[in-house]
Order: C-alpha cells, then sequence, then structure tokens
C-alpha cells in the first residue's frame, strides 16, 4: 500500500505539474488577445494586427496543450485516488460539472470563429469571439479554484455515513479561501502571460527583428507586469492571512516555525530537520515573520510541534514558498527597471533584453512553486479534516501505477520539448518573414470607412 500510495501521489503531481503549465499562460493571454484586438479595431495601425496574429498561434498550441493534458487529470480520481469521490464526489464532481458546462463548451464553441473566422465573419463578432474566450477561460479557473479552495477550507456541508452531501453551495463556492484563491491564480496568470510575452518578443528582437510589433507587444507586457507584481504582494499578504487563521499549520511549515512563540523572525534561509523537529543554519530577520503575519511585530504565530501528526511535510513546503517569493521579487525588479527604461529612453538595451528573456518562463516556476505549497501544504490531507489522502488511494498492484507513470512523464517530457521547440520556431520564423515582407496593409473597419469616404471626396 505504501508503494502504490508514493506512485499515486508521484503520478498526480506529474500529471497537475504539466497540466498547470498551459493553463497559466492561456487564462491571462486570451486577455492580451482581446486587448490587442481592441486596439487594433480603435487605431487601425496594423501592428496591433500583426501582434495579434503572432499570439493568437501562442494561444492556440497553448490551449490546445491544456486541453490535452486536462483530460488525464479527471481519469486518475477513478484510478488511483478512487477514496475521493466516494466520499466527496456529490460535490467534487458538480463543481467539475459546472466547469464544463459554463467554460469549456463556451470556449469550444468561440475558439474556431476566433481562431478562423477574421475574414469569414463580421469584425465586430471575431472581437466578441476573442472576449467570449478570454472570459472562457477566465469561467473556468473560477470552477476549478472553487473546488481546489473547499478541499482546503471545506465548507456548506455535512457527512452522513461517511459520505460528504452539500447542505448550502453559497458556502460552498464562497468558501473561506476561495477569494483570495482565485485573485491569487488569476494574477499569476497575468505575470506568466506577462513575462512570456516579453521574454518572447526579446528574442525576437536580439535576433534583429527591427520591426515595431515585438517592441509594442514588449512594452505593453512590461507595463503588465509592472502594475500586476504590487497587486499580488497585496493579494499574497491577505491570503496569507487568510491561510494563517484557517490552515496554521500550513504557515507554520512555510516559515518553518517548531515553537508557538511571539515576535516570530522571518527565516531568509534554513534547513528544517523534521526528525529533531528543529532548524539548521537559520539566516533570520527578527520580529519579521510575525509583522508579515500578524502586522504587528510581538503577534503569536503557532509552531509545528502543536500539530504533530497533523502537519504536511516542512522542507517542500518552505523551500517552495522561498522560492515562490524569490521569482516574484525578482519579478518586480525586472518589470519596475524594464518600465522606467521604456518610459525615459523608449529603447531597452541588450542587457534588459537578455534578461526578459532569461525571464520568459519564471512565471511557470513561481507557479508551480506556489501550487506544490498549497497541495503539500494541505497534507495529511486530501480534503482538509475530512479525507486523509492514505484514505483515497487505490489498491491496485503497484506495477500498474509504474506503468502508467512511466508512460504519462514519456509523452510529458516529449511534449513540453515539442511546445518549447515550436514556440521559440515560430518566433525565429516570424522574424524572417518580417525580413522578406513589408508591414501588412490591415485596416480597422473605422479606418476603411474613412479612407472609402476620401476616395469618394477625391
Amino acid at each position: 500500500m505504501d508503494d502504490v500510495f508514493l506512485l499515486s501521489r508521484l503520478q498526480f503531481a506529474a500529471n497537475i505539474s504539466f497540466h498547470i503549465l498551459f493553463p497559466s499562460i492561456s487564462i491571462a493571454l486570451g486577455w492580451f488577445l482581446f486587448y490587442f484586438k481592441l486596439r487594433f479595431n480603435i487605431s487601425g495601425h496594423p501592428v496591433w494586427m500583426r501582434i495579434y496574429r503572432f499570439w493568437v498561434k501562442v494561444f492556440a498550441l497553448t490551449f490546445a496543450m491544456g486541453v490535452v493534458s486536462g483530460i488525464t487529470m479527471s481519469f486518475q480520481f477513478g484510478t488511483n485516488w478512487p477514496g475521493y469521490m466516494e466520499t466527496v464526489g456529490n460535490i467534487a464532481g458538480p463543481l467539475l460539472g459546472y466547469e464544463v458546462l459554463t467554460a469549456f463548451f463556451l470556449e469550444a464553441t468561440f475558439l474556431g470563429i476566433m481562431l478562423f473566422g477574421i475574414h469569414k465573419v463580421p469584425n465586430w463578432l471575431h472581437t466578441l469571439s476573442i472576449l467570449i474566450v478570454a472570459v472562457g477561460t477566465t469561467i473556468s479557473a473560477f470552477w476549478i479554484i472553487v473546488l481546489n479552495s473547499w478541499m482546503q477550507t471545506p465548507a456548506g456541508f455535512e457527512m452522513r455515513e461517511g459520505v460528504a452531501h452539500a447542505v448550502d453551495w453559497g458556502a460552498i463556492i464562497f468558501n473561506p479561501s476561495f477569494p483570495y484563491r482565485l485573485s491569487h491564480v488569476l494574477l499569476a496568470s497575468g505575470l506568466t502571460a506577462s513575462f512570456l510575452i516579453a521574454g518572447i518578443s526579446a528574442y525576437r528582437i536580439l535576433r534583429g527583428d527591427h520591426k515595431k510589433a515585438p517592441r509594442l507587444a514588449l512594452k505593453t507586457a512590461v507595463f503588465a507586469a509592472a502594475i500586476l507584481m504590487p497587486l499580488q504582494i497585496l493579494v499574497g499578504d491577505a491570503h496569507g492571512l487568510n491561510t494563517l487563521e484557517h490552515q496554521p499549520q500550513k504557515v507554520a511549515a512555510m516559515e518553518g516555525i517548531w515553537e508557538t512563540e511571539k515576535g516570530v523572525p522571518l527565516l531568509l534561509f534554513a534547513i528544517p530537520d523534521e526528525k529533531n523537529r528543529t532548524n539548521h543554519f537559520e539566516l533570520p530577520i527578527p520580529n519579521v515573520a510575525s509583522l508579515i503575519l500578524t502586522h504587528d511585530l510581538e503577534g503569536e504565530i503557532k509552531g509545528l510541534n502543536e500539530f504533530v501528526g497533523e502537519h504536511p511535510p516542512v522542507a517542500p513546503v518552505f523551500y517552495g514558498f522561498r522560492v515562490m517569493v524569490g521569482i516574484g521579487v525578482l519579478m518586480l525588479f525586472v518589470a519596475w527597471y524594464c518600465s522606467f527604461v521604456l518610459i525615459r529612453k523608449k529603447e531597452l538595451s541588450s542587457i534588459p533584453l537578455y534578461a526578459l528573456l532569461a525571464m520568459t518562463f519564471s512565471g511557470w516556476i513561481a507557479t508551480l512553486a506556489g501550487w506544490y505549497v498549497t497541495e503539500i501544504g494541505r497534507q495529511p490531507y486530501l480534503v482538509s479534516g475530512v479525507l486523509k489522502t492514505v484514505d483515497a488511494v487505490t489498491d491496485i498492484a503497484p506495477e500498474n501505477v509504474v506503468f502508467s507513470f512511466i508512460l504519462y512523464m514519456s509523452v510529458y517530457v516529449i511534449l513540453l520539448i515539442a511546445y518549447l521547440h515550436t514556440l521559440f520556431l515560430m518566433a525565429r520564423k516570424s522574424v524572417e518573414i518580417e525580413e522578406m515582407q513589408p508591414e501588412e496593409e490591415i485596416q480597422s473597419p473605422f479606418n476603411h470607412s474613412v479612407n472609402k469616404l476620401a476616395e469618394q471626396g477625391s
């Protein structure tokens, strides 16, 4: 059973880690596409259409990868975690169904118009289709975060003979941690997409693309990141306070706090020793953890020793939190510095361009680190206080899980390499095409009408 439990956890972790890469881009990228199309409609400048046309291809590729990898997630509820649906299926099933009915069908219906209808339907309908797809991806995130938040802070249900039954869907949907998690995830997607756009645009510029499109896309993404990162810090602070209230053991693991105390220092670095229940090589800043978590220099924080046997593995939560925060600080610095340079000089030199290129997938790293903190931090429970992870695992032979795990990992590695190769190949091809062809004359409906009137007048 221990082997099946570990292997099933590893397999699900691999699946969710691969899958989350793509929604973390597509949720916000849909809104960027809507913005690009609106700017084209209003200004009529062909540069906005060129930006839109490049990034809609990236969106289509990313969306397809997200759909394919998401399908395998639902299979594992039955194959590896049957106890999950047996215990909380009355709640998890409808929430997943709502996501399909309200979001997936909406995206699927209008995605075709968005991708292939630009010359086949009226401009207003094409623009509307982009908006609906963007709304659809956000609604999809809404329902997934509802379910995940409910697993973290369950509410609105009662247990009958070991099975959870809904008694208040409003309380289930708007459970205590939901608003903070949804805001945190949407802002994270905005930052992930911003640095992807900025990084790929920097790559095109460094390869000699002298057109306006990559520079304008880069500027838009950098300014967006500069605005979103401070908002993410504020939301993260509120999220931390909410987690301290409802999941104090997770916060204790994040901060490496073993004993309940006041005036707790912030550990910039330490090596948690769970066996001896202490830390080694601590690098503390006095009182700062209490200040951040309680807004009081002498605020009290419960330690892990208050939750013996009921707290998560400390090391992955502790280090994951620091990776997430560290990447976030780096994002803030790079976005603000590049914004400052763009405002003053209008152009970036090679050093900040290489910095943006290096940060292309920084959103992925921060998202994965934050997701691990969230999910590992809920252990040993699958649904906090309701269902332990070990009680939901399958009893199939370990060899079967090994086979499926190796198969999943092999496919995912190949797909990820193919995705990255295709992404940069599209960027290189775009540079080559733009070197060969002049800026295409595409006009918005407004400018087209003005030009026709001018021709008639002449």
